[in-house]
């Protein structure tokens, strides 16, 4: 492995997380505006749906970036991605929303070969041994 592979994970790893976690810290700046925005879509419960938002992208990419049980995070953060490209992006009709549904979906394919190969060398997961 050259040394540019070994870095190019850590890379990944970041640029996928600095979404998620730019996501949550202006969810938890604006909850009602976040709530407002769930009830807009239709979805149900929407201060259980902001929740389980502002943890999955606050927690998950945190953990993403350090590289801890980063398959299974991995994992939660393509779920949660393809489900907010079906509840808030699906109106195809919609250009740009068919822009950020497909963006999502390229997210997910970004996510899933962590989930297929592993944080890398530089992760939390690599220093316990669980890469």
């Amino acid at each position: 492995m050259t040394s540019v592979q070994r870095y190019l994970p850590v890379l990944g790893r970041i640029l996928l997380a600095v979404l998620f976690v730019m996501s949550g810290i202006s969810k938890l700046t604006d909850p009602a505006g976040t709530i407002g925005y769930i009830q807009s879509a239709g979805l149900p419960l929407p201060n259980i749906a902001y929740g389980i938002a502002l943890t999955v992208e606050l927690l998950g990419g945190i953990l993403l970036i350090v590289g801890y049980r980063t398959r299974l995070v991995a994992l939660i953060l393509a779920v949660f991605t393809v489900a907010a490209a079906i509840g808030f992006h699906a109106h195809f009709a919609d250009q740009n929303q068919m822009i950020h549904f497909m963006k999502n979906i390229a997210i997910t394919g970004g996510l899933l070969q962590i989930v297929a190969f592993g944080a890398g060398a530089f992760s939390l997961d690599s220093r316990l041994g669980k890469a």
